[in-house]
């Protein structure tokens, strides 16, 4: 049940896509939106969630859908290059960017490009699904930081639950029976004013990503209603680099 109505214009392929993705997620799911209207009825703005399960695209878009707003998400650009699939992700509005390479700058200004838009662009900080062991959140990457100090947009933190228990990270069978309980609560937006107007250093980008990473942290400490470990898991401190991403001297 739709808790705001459409706000958006929908694309012909976005439509599409909800009638065959969101029988499948009530058949699948059943869902706890908290603070949902905290979510903008209008205007860009950046979305920022903790990463568990491949499916985590699924059930945010399933969140902002109900709340009356589309959801556009950074791509990989090889994606597009099926014809069929590469045709609805573009009627969708999805922004194809080459993420394998080192043009993180692409990335950056089709984001930047679509918040000015007045459109949700959704992001998942850490860059990749966690690797802390109790699935927390991990450390962030400064892309949503960026694309706020440069747009002025409000950034909207959601800690997520749930999704993981259809297909755990890195799995590759779901459990789709018996159906499972996503919880998604939405915050207050992140306070960046201060550094708004700060010189765009590596300093500011790393506050202004700490701020992002506990803001989700919190909100997932509630939805999981148990507490984060004291130090965020570092990817780079462990001597983990995922694949298919850019080098690490290319995101600051």
């Amino acid at each position: 049940m739709k808790v705001r109505t459409m706000q958006d214009k929908r694309r012909p392929g976005f439509a599409f896509a909800v009638t065959i993705v969101k029988p499948v997620l009530l058949a699948t799911t059943t869902h706890e939106w908290i603070d949902g209207e905290k979510l903008p009825a209008t205007g860009g703005c950046v979305v920022v969630l903790n990463h568990v399960s491949h499916v985590d695209p699924l059930t945010a878009a399933h969140l902002v859908y109900d709340h009356g707003r589309v959801p556009h998400y950074l791509a990989k650009s090889s994606l597009f290059h099926n014809k069929v699939l590469g045709f609805l992700m573009r009627a969708a509005g999805q922004i194809p960017v080459e993420r394998a390479s080192s043009n993180a700058v692409g990335a950056f200004t089709a984001a930047v490009e679509a918040v000015r838009a007045g459109k949700v662009v959704v992001v998942y900080p850490e860059g990749t699904i966690t690797r802390d062991p109790d699935l927390w959140p991990m450390t962030g990457k400064s892309g949503a930081a960026r694309i706020a100090l440069e747009t002025g947009c409000p950034v909207i933190p959601v800690g997520q639950w749930g999704a993981h228990e259809i297909l755990y990270p890195y799995a590759s069978k779901p459990d789709l029976f018996p159906r499972k309980l996503i919880r998604m609560k939405v915050g207050d937006p992140v306070d960046l004013d201060d550094l708004v107007q700060r010189p765009r250093d590596h300093s500011v980008f790393a506050e202004a990503t700490d701020r992002i990473m506990a803001a989700i942290t919190g909100l997932v400490e509630d939805v999981r209603g148990a507490t984060a470990p004291a130090e965020r898991f570092d990817m780079r401190k462990a001597g983990i680099r995922p694949t298919g991403t850019p080098d690490p001297k290319d995101e600051q």
